[in-house]
């Protein structure tokens, strides 16, 4: 019975060793009584020693082709080794089992055997070790054999260049490259998709441009998707251009792998209706070339079109995968636009959550900064083994919305789940929950564990979190204390958490002090110089706000607009402080006068301290009455059934006038409004604040 025939044989992933050796020297005429190996040999010799040989020969290799199969290439190294001289063919199958199972110690050895055995490798087998060596991480060897090799083809220069590229020893590479007699479209994307892979676009530009005026060159696919990568790097759209009119003109614009890489090209180089023109003559689109391009629109601030080209990637019958429903939950929440983040959970939920239950995290993400931390939380409980991310959203989420005790529980149910442990992320939303709350000694207690406990590096976020809850209950001594202590430089968030702490506490000096590595670090940034003049007001220091709008104006730097924007029926509406533009706009003014009379009857006074000391007390009022956020919530209430919350976002931080007027307003209208500012959620209801003014 022969070997191959043998089912018993193939169907057991591990079968010992010694019975495939007898049984593959078991002879045909007597299956019943194997013979052992040293008996097979001596009955062999004699008048017909080369037919022996072969015969032994053959059923030594189909032991080792068995052992093979079963990715045991130590075990068929023990059967070479008891060979006389293996073929060429059993040397092969060996090294390609070394290969698979990437195990460059067995396919040392078997080098080591060719080496001894006398055997003289022609080039394949040269070929397929030097192969072998290069995927198994083994240069230094590869290159020994290498230079070793009497004769060496263009597949043996292409491999060891390949190998050097993909490992990023580019400049290994390129000397072999240069020195290589005859090249192929192999070698060129080789070099060419390393310079990509390792950052360096220029110089696989440069490589493009030498390639393209060698005779004759036409170029394959990968070769100008490579080429299109680089383009895309830098990114040059008018080299992009050429390489498309390269690719036109010599025919490869018929292929779904060019046509890929082109509109990833243009996506790149921000020329994304060019890129869409692209998208849409292709014929057959897969999963990745359609989250490619849903992709460009939402980083171009195009949600509408990226949620269109959504919907219609759902009706192509595509099925998305796990990148596709990630970029679309992570631009919700990057927007916060919560009702297409819910479009998309519907979606998930009626297709069954099973084979997208990664998706999970993205929406614990996307809920929680969307400040729905209700739906946040009902997702992650569903979650049969939450992942670090989920979690860190999640804690972070309830730190951001003003629910410190929560953020804190859930941070001690990961401590004690065993299976999740936090990192230096997860840190950070703890330390912002204790300073958003002004729990100092536990947040202290969080910080010093970082590293006793956790045994995690202190990094600049850990840092600016401690500072900011230090500095805003006016712990300025040992928020100094640590600042002088730390092994690595502060950075802006650190000082402008100091700063933030110094206007709470009109702490002018230390203010001047963070104000003037601020300066330094980010000198266009407006927001200092806003804060100081702030400062400045509040301590009645006007020559030194007069001095901070000089600065400002001589060097062009011009405080940034605030913005705020609420979304109803699909649809966001922007507002300006000050804006006259909504359609809405008449209704919107009465009605903030209306509610200005109210929120003094009932004891509202403006705080016009941080507003321009060379303006009528009157205007000054009118200016804060003005502000985004008044006009978007003041649009809500008017366009929505009574009771029904109101959430606003904004892009700076909150004013006090306008803290304290919407806590009157939200009394007052009987409504619960979020505003979520720049730093932070804040939950208005019936007067109060989930902040409780500590912020």
């Amino acid at each position: 019975m022969r070997l191959h025939a043998s089912k018993s044989f193939r169907s057991s992933s591990v079968f010992p060793l010694n019975k495939i050796f007898k049984s593959s020297l078991s002879s045909q005429s007597q299956p019943q009584k194997p013979l052992a190996p040293q008996s097979f040999i001596r009955s062999s010799a004699g008048k017909d020693e080369p037919v022996a040989r072969l015969c032994r020969e053959n059923r030594f290799k189909e032991a080792i082709d068995l052992l093979c199969e079963q990715n045991r290439a130590n075990d068929a190294i023990q059967l070479l080794n008891r060979m006389d001289r293996p073929s060429a063919a059993i040397y092969s199958a060996v090294i390609q089992s070394c290969l698979k199972t990437r195990s460059l110690e067995d396919g040392r050895k078997v080098h080591q055997h060719i080496k001894r055995s006398g055997f003289v490798p022609g080039q394949f087998i040269s070929n397929r070790l030097l192969d072998m060596y290069v995927k198994c991480d083994g240069m230094e060897d590869a290159k020994n054999l290498f230079d070793e090799m009497g004769q060496r083809d263009l597949c043996s220069w292409n491999v060891l260049v390949s190998g050097y590229a993909r490992l990023g020893l580019l400049q290994e590479a390129r000397k072999l490259f240069d020195e290589m007699p005859d090249k192929d479209n192999f070698t060129w994307t080789a070099m060419v998709s390393g310079y990509v892979r390792y950052d360096r676009p220029n110089e696989a530009l440069d490589l493009c441009r030498m390639m393209s005026r060698c005779q004759n060159w036409q170029g394959n696919k990968f070769t100008v998707s490579s080429a299109l990568a680089a383009a895309a790097a830098i990114p040059c759209l008018r080299i992009g251009k050429e390489i498309h009119g390269h690719i036109m003109r010599t025919g490869l614009d018929s292929d779904q792998v060019v046509w890929s890489s082109l509109s990833d090209m243009y996506g790149k180089c921000g020329s994304i209706e060019e890129a869409r023109h692209i998208f849409d003559r292709m014929v057959d689109r897969d999963v990745v070339t359609w989250t490619t391009m849903i992709g460009r629109y939402f980083e171009d601030g195009r949600r509408d079109e990226g949620l269109h080209l959504f919907k219609d990637l759902i009706k192509s019958g595509t099925q998305p995968n796990e990148f596709t429903f990630a970029g679309v939950l992570n631009a919700c929440s990057d927007v916060t636009a919560e009702q297409l983040g819910k479009q998309v959970h519907g979606y998930l939920t009626r297709i069954g959550s099973t084979p997208f239950y990664f998706a999970a995290s993205a929406l614990v993400h996307m809920y929680s900064k969307c400040g729905s931390m209700v739906n946040a939380e009902r997702v992650f409980k569903g979650m049969l083994q939450p992942d670090l991310v989920s979690w860190t959203s999640l804690i972070a989420g309830y730190a951001q919305n003003g629910q410190p005790n929560e953020a804190l529980h859930y941070f001690e149910l990961l401590l004690n789940s065993g299976k999740v442990h936090p990192d230096h992320i997860t840190f950070v939303g703890v330390l912002s929950a204790c300073a958003h709350a002004g729990l100092v000694d536990k947040g202290l207690q969080y910080f010093y564990s970082i590293k006793d406990k956790h045994g995690l590096t202190y990094t600049a976020d850990h840092y600016a979190c401690i500072i900011d809850l230090l500095a805003r209950c006016g712990r300025f001594e040992e928020a100094e204390r640590i600042i002088s202590g730390m092994p690595i430089k502060p950075d802006k968030f650190l000082w402008a958490s100091l700063l933030g702490g110094c206007r709470i506490h009109k702490n002018v000096e230390l203010a001047e002090k963070a104000a003037e590595a601020l300066f330094e670090i980010e000198p266009e940034n407006p927001a200092t110089y806003v804060t100081m003049a702030n400062i400045y007001a509040t301590a009645g220091k006007w020559a030194e706000v007069a001095k901070i709008r000089k600065i400002m104006d001589d060097k062009g730097v011009v405080k940034k607009p605030g913005k705020s924007w609420i979304e109803l029926k699909r649809k966001t509406h922007v507002f300006l402080v000050g804006d006259k533009s909504h359609p809405k706009s008449k209704q919107i003014l009465e009605f903030l006068g209306d509610l200005s009379r109210r929120m003094k009857e009932e004891g509202f006074v403006p705080d016009t301290n941080s507003v321009l000391h060379d303006v009528e007390e009157e205007q000054k009022e009118q200016n804060l009455s003005y502000h985004s956020e008044k006009l978007a919530i003041a649009y809500g209430v008017i366009s929505t059934a009574a009771g029904t919350p109101i959430k606003v976002f904004k892009n700076l931080r909150t004013c006090v006038d306008c803290h304290t007027a919407i806590k009157f307003i939200s009394k007052i209208v009987e409504r619960k409004i979020v505003v979520r500012d720049s730093a932070r959620f804040h939950c208005f209801e019936n007067g109060s604040c989930s902040c409780r003014d500590y912020w």
